[in-house]
């Protein structure tokens, strides 16, 4: 009991872990001290999603997506890119299924996985790139039941928008699941197109190769 008698609640919450942490931070009032004491990144380290149940990594995003909209240091962003890749990398096909079925949580995850991947840019092979590329995320809301994304590459920068403006070198037909194993390094292009997983119309050698103009973090 001594051990315990200086620490503080952001203390204790820190200490937890798996389920006990995630019921801690649906609690978690986002103006309380307890929450501007902690780092998302050492809550994302406690966190495995093998250790939760369907739809516990869904209520984790979900948590910290609430706490992010008083409390900008949980905001998604602020998880170390490998971080993020290992949480996405490590959640079962089902946990994943599970977060997409949300439609704003679905939003906000594509949102910043696509953000990531302007960011991630590989200037030394993008230098003589130009291509527009766009994507179909399944399963979505918008024209024919697709979420939408392009990423326009040009002389070594990577631009993201929701809006279709240039014409695309490639478009992409993928469901939100199997994009989430493709840019965490879980599957390849070939293996999705071989399975059925990933259609593509335009140049298919370029598709092939897209991912290695990014430089994507592997999994811790």
């Amino acid at each position: 009991m001594a051990e315990n008698a200086g620490m503080t609640s952001a203390d204790r919450i820190a200490e937890l872990q798996g389920a006990a942490l995630l019921d801690a931070l649906e609690r978690l009032d986002p103006l309380s001290p307890e929450a501007h004491s902690l780092d998302v990144n050492t809550l994302a380290d406690a966190l495995n999603p093998r250790d939760l149940r369907k739809d516990d990594f869904r209520r984790l995003l979900n948590a910290l997506v609430r706490l992010a909209s008083r409390a900008p240091a949980f905001d998604l962003s602020k998880v170390d890119p490998a971080r993020f890749a290992s949480l996405v990398a490590s959640a079962s096909r089902a946990q994943l299924e599970s977060v997409v079925s949300d439609r704003l949580l679905r939003e906000r995850v594509l949102d910043e996985i696509f953000a990531r991947m302007g960011a991630h840019i590989r200037p030394e092979r993008a230098r003589d790139l130009q291509a527009v590329v766009h994507w179909r995320l399944s399963g979505g809301v918008g024209e024919g039941g697709y979420d939408r994304y392009e990423t326009a590459i040009s002389h070594g920068s990577c631009t993201v928008s929701r809006e279709m403006h240039g014409r695309p070198r490639v478009t992409i037909t993928i469901a939100p699941a199997d994009f989430f194993r493709l840019i965490t390094h879980q599957a390849t292009p070939a293996v999705l197109f071989v399975t059925g997983r990933i259609k593509v119309k335009g140049d298919l050698a370029f598709a092939a190769g897209l991912i290695g103009f990014f430089d994507l973090p592997h999994p811790v």
